[in-house]
């Protein structure tokens, strides 16, 4: 078999590894073709009785990432790199400058028990890990490798990767930004629950959005710094939108980092044209994080029309 052949059926995984790694839909996709560049090039030897091929391409791949992760900062969201915001009606701050944290677009061939891998809180959180850390710990805690698996993939000893994983594990917890019982895009539960937001959203509706959001729910919206916590206040910007921006929009459900969430069209004339993608955690209680992102290469990734 040739090497496209016998790589092809690990390249999907590959990215979501990369993403990982990255925080980047975009950034993982270079680094996956760097990945498969370096492993054509080694291909020749490559030893089948010393790994199989899917740990020697995993490998490369998080050598790859940690070679490049040197000479790039951590990809935030905004409430991790500013003070939450009190009032929802304060002037916007772009930051064009910061390497924003990007969503990846739901892979329905990804099964419900991996998705937890792929959460924005989770991409989140390993932003805050040196880059070799954040390797030890997603080759561990999501690949399940050894130490000596990861140890011989990073060339350290095996002590280094358990002190190290022990580390990425405390900073991880100490980051608060775990985030449980997270219902999954296709639980009728949750399908209700963004079915209604919708509605709230195309009838400019402030009040319904009310019993959809919990009480410490939390807006981020990327590349603005400004971000909110709580109900009342996420109210009072959605309030905000609808008098700037009018009350003309269409919406449609999409799928992100195995969350549920929409794509937003605001009307403008005889048109309606792309304004935001939403990525919501829900639970059982309802929305407790909405992560609004605004940027062409998001909007690009996710293969969806500017215009309608």
């Amino acid at each position: 078999m040739t090497f496209e052949t016998r790589t092809a059926p690990y390249q999907r995984e590959l990215l979501h590894h990369c993403y990982r790694m990255s925080g980047s839909i975009h950034d993982a996709e270079d680094l996956l073709q760097e990945t498969m560049v370096r492993a054509w090039r080694a291909f020749d030897r490559y030893d089948e009785t010393r790994a199989s091929l899917r740990t020697w391409l995993y490998r490369i791949a998080t050598n790859t990432c940690l070679t490049e992760l040197k000479n790039r900062g951590r990809r935030p969201l905004p409430s991790g790199l500013v003070a939450r915001g009190e009032d929802p009606e304060a002037t916007l701050v772009r930051g064009e400058e910061v390497p924003w944290l990007q969503p990846f677009p739901d892979d329905p061939a990804v099964v419900a028990g991996e998705r937890g891998s792929l959460r924005l809180a989770l991409i989140a959180a390993l932003q805050f890990l040196p880059a070799k850390q954040r390797a030890v710990l997603i080759l561990r805690d999501v690949l399940d490798w050894s130490a000596a698996e990861v140890a011989t993939a990073l060339e350290v000893t095996p002590a280094a990767v358990n002190s190290a994983l022990q580390r990425a594990r405390e900073k991880l917890a100490d980051t608060g930004l775990a985030e449980d019982d997270v219902l999954e895009p296709d639980d009728p539960r949750s399908r209700r629950i963004v079915e209604k937001y919708i509605a709230a959203f195309e009838q400019a509706d402030v009040g319904a959005f009310a019993e959809l959001l919990t009480a410490d729910v939390v807006l981020e919206m990327p590349p603005f710094y400004n971000w909110y916590a709580g109900r009342e206040d996420h109210l009072r910007f959605v309030a905000r939108v609808f008098a700037l921006r009018g009350t003309d929009w269409r919406v449609f459900p999409i799928a992100a980092n195995g969350q549920a969430g929409i794509a937003v069209y605001r009307g403008e004339g005889d048109v309606h044209r792309l304004h935001t993608l939403h990525v919501f955690t829900i639970t059982a209680a309802g929305i407790s994080h909405n992560r609004v992102f605004q940027d062409e290469a998001v909007f690009a990734a996710f293969g969806l029309a500017p215009t309608l």
